[in-house]
């Protein structure tokens, strides 16, 4: 016979909550019992594919479980964004979150997840510069030559992106907000074709991911201006920053970061902060982080929210200022 008294019933659920918290150590203990699958919302090949290969790889190996790279694509991340927010929070399933989701949270009118509340920060993998690349038959070799160049032509300068509201494209954009230059918006499916046609001289710059224009760079096919990061590239020595030429608070880089969904247990959380951070410290992955432009930002899951949330913040103001839409 059920007993329906409002005390008995508080009763019941204080000993449930008990229960399950007690139940919390013994999970976390037993936890990972099987492999862990990684979704990436980008096709294999990738820059964020890569990262995401490399240091799953080796934090399988101090889990002691294989993580496993699934890669779910389609609508700039927010597909395998949606996956992850409804899949179950027993730490079986996380992704990675990325600088897309951020930017998304203002591009797309709606969103079948929340980037804020669905989802519970991990740690921060990686971050990685843009580099400011011209055709080089422009006469243009500095941020102030890119600047009088834009202003003295009577149609200004083109940049090509990957596609609207795409981390390349809305740098350009900020840039373009700080210096209110005649900067005309090319976007492309993809870096590849975009890069590609800047090579051919379709287009006349691009704000590109440094990892897919570092080769173009090194072989002369193509100049580089500026980095977007605070500090310069190691491979680029030469190569001053946005802030250097400048603009002090141009501080603009793809990053990459893990999250789980929302409700993950904080054990749980805690061991894949634990093996992720240990994994960006080991030699073999720093070394291959550099190789792709990339430098490690282990940190914690409080931080990595804090960092979230202000880059939601700040690619609102971008975005409304572009005109970018994804609808």
């Amino acid at each position: 016979m059920t007993d329906h008294h409002p005390c008995r019933r508080r009763l019941l659920a204080f000993v449930a909550s008990l229960a399950c918290a007690s139940a919390l150590p013994a999970y976390a203990e037993s936890w990972p019992a099987k492999p862990v699958r990684l979704v990436v919302g980008y096709a294999a090949g990738g820059a964020t594919d890569v990262v995401t290969r490399l240091v799953g790889q080796k934090m399988g190996e101090l889990l002691g479980q294989p993580v496993i790279v699934d890669n779910r694509t389609g609508a700039n991340s927010n597909v395998g964004a949606e996956v992850v927010a409804r899949a179950p929070a027993d730490g079986y399933t996380l992704y990675v979150y990325t600088i897309a989701n951020t930017i998304n949270a203002s591009l797309y009118g709606k969103l079948g997840y929340d980037p804020r509340k669905d989802f519970a920060p991990i740690g921060l993998m990686a971050k990685i510069p843009n580099i400011l690349v011209v055709h080089p038959s422009l006469p243009v070799k500095t941020v102030a030559d890119y600047q009088r160049f834009a202003r003295t032509e009577k149609n200004g300068i083109t940049f090509a992106s990957s596609g609207s509201g795409s981390s390349i494209h809305l740098s350009g954009e900020m840039f373009k907000m700080q210096t209110g230059l005649n900067m005309l918006h090319v976007p492309y499916r993809g870096s590849a074709p975009a890069v590609a046609d800047l090579l051919g001289g379709q287009v006349q710059s691009m704000f590109d991911n440094a990892p897919s224009s570092l080769p173009h760079v090194q072989s002369g096919k193509l100049r580089a201006i500026a980095v977007t990061s605070a500090q310069r590239l190691p491979m680029l020595p030469d190569v001053p920053t946005l802030a250097e030429s400048g603009f002090p608070g141009l501080d603009v880089q793809s990053w990459f970061g893990l999250a789980a969904p929302s409700g993950t247990p904080a054990p749980v959380v805690a061991q894949l902060n634990k093996a992720l951070n240990q994994a960006l410290e080991t030699p073999e992955v720093k070394k291959r982080l550099q190789d792709l432009a990339a430098t490690p930002a282990p940190g914690t899951p409080e931080q990595m929210r804090a960092f979230a949330d202000a880059e939601i913040t700040r690619w609102q103001a971008v975005v409304k200022a572009s005109g970018a839409s994804a609808e």
